[in-house]
């Protein structure tokens, strides 16, 4: 069965809630194996990304109580 965008953010908003936190790449691999290679993109940057829609996805369902630590590469609760 087909997994969707929103499949996605559910499991990345309850990894965070469960650990307090989600590193992009621990993210990435998990997805491409979980839910499909085509949830990841390579960005201009050249660096591996979720897609457009699951982002779109993920803010929505987090509703502002998640923040991205750039720096670190990772998600967190706040």
């Amino acid at each position: 069965m087909e997994k969707t965008a929103q499949e996605v953010a559910e499991w990345m908003v309850g990894e965070i809630k469960f650990t307090g936190t989600l590193r992009q790449e621990v993210a990435i691999e998990y997805v491409r194996t979980h839910f499909g290679e085509h949830f990841v993109y390579v960005n201009e940057n050249g660096n591996a990304s979720l897609s457009k829609e699951v982002k779109k996805a993920f803010r929505k369902l987090h509703g502002g109580r998640v923040a991205w630590d750039r720096d670190a590469f990772m998600w967190a609760w706040t």
